[in-house]
């Protein structure tokens, strides 16, 4: 492909990065749209239900763990990209348009915002009852008996774990899929999509989904590794503190299991001065995960918020580098 065929592409591709995280942070995933990760969701849910009603064997189920999360994570981006390329036949501002609001689709800064703000009014208003309702539709412990505390602990907790896999991270996919004329910044974000869904759904250490999610679990692991870590040290330069930030950090994100919600809880809980982690209850079963962070302060709305900022500004410095390596680039190929 010819240098200035290039160089229109990645002009193409950072548009419709930037229009798309525009378009997330003034709309979001209203509630009334369907959104594609529910489509993703469903076909995992049939694909792992065919799977556990059709064998019991550990050894079948891995495997068919294996070919169900590479079938749909490849597959994703590809049909992504077939969409894409067929609109874009039709009609150039159609497949424009499209590959806007599907990237869009992608960042969740604006839905992990609003998330939190629609339990944070039920507390401002006093209503604990209802603050434990709304709270359950975006966690997985159970929350009929928090507290309050515990409640903006659990959302603080969401925040930060979710700033990687849901906000930076696609992001992190979409740029580099921009670098990659054959791949395009929407179907390297879907396929990341795909693979954080399939975690969120099957990568459970427990049973029926011990088997056949092992394998995305452990991808996931290893695709958002890079990305985590990137935030980590985006976050720490942030802070004004780097140095000593992500020391903290490490020190407590090491005693996580995860490989990477650890780091993504850790640094927010050391630049913000609070504890994350300790014990929850996940359908009556209590596990202790471990602390992070030193209890300077207590968590409350304004903490949230600071760390719903933090996010928002890393988002906006990494969509900034990416221009900054796009004129590189660019100028490279003139």
């Amino acid at each position: 492909m010819l240098p200035f065929a290039l160089s229109e592409l990645l002009i193409k591709f950072m548009t419709i990065i930037w229009l798309a995280s525009i378009l997330d942070y003034l709309i979001g995933d209203p509630k009334n749209w369907y959104h594609p990760v529910q489509l993703i969701g469903w076909i995992i849910e049939k694909s792992v239900n065919f799977v556990i009603h059709q064998t019991e064997n550990k050894t079948v189920r891995k495997i068919a763990g294996v070919i169900l999360g590479l079938v749909l994570v490849l597959g994703s981006g590809v049909i992504t990209w077939l969409i894409i390329y067929l609109l874009s036949r039709v009609n150039f501002w159609l497949g424009f348009v499209f590959q806007v609001i599907l990237l869009a689709s992608c960042f969740a800064g604006r839905s992990l915002s609003d998330a939190a703000e629609d339990v944070l009014s039920a507390l401002k208003e006093n209503n604990l009852s209802e603050a434990r309702h709304r709270l359950s539709f975006y966690v997985g412990r159970d929350t009929d008996n928090l507290s309050t505390e515990e409640i903006y602990r659990a959302v603080l907790e969401t925040v930060s774990e979710n700033a990687t896999d849901g906000v930076t991270a696609p992001l992190f996919y979409a740029l580099l899929g921009s670098f990659i004329p054959i791949v395009g910044c929407v179907p390297s974000a879907i396929a990341y999509k795909t693979l954080s869904t399939l975690d969120s759904m099957i990568g459970y250490k427990r049973e029926p989904y011990q088997d056949i999610g092992w394998f995305s679990a452990k991808w996931e692991d290893y695709i958002t590794w890079l990305p985590c870590r990137l935030t980590v040290l985006t976050l720490g330069l942030i802070s004004l503190n780097p140095i000593y930030n992500i020391k903290e950090c490490r020190k407590y994100a090491i005693q996580d299991p995860s490989p990477n919600s650890g780091w993504s809880e850790g640094i927010y809980a050391v630049i913000l001065k609070v504890q994350l982690g300790g014990e929850n209850s996940y359908q009556g079963v209590k596990k202790f995960k471990p602390l992070l962070g030193k209890p300077e302060r207590e968590i409350d709305e304004k903490v949230i918020k600071k760390a719903l900022f933090l996010t928002r500004f890393c988002f906006l410095l990494w969509l900034l580098l990416g221009v900054l390596i796009f004129s590189i680039t660019y100028l490279s190929l003139s």
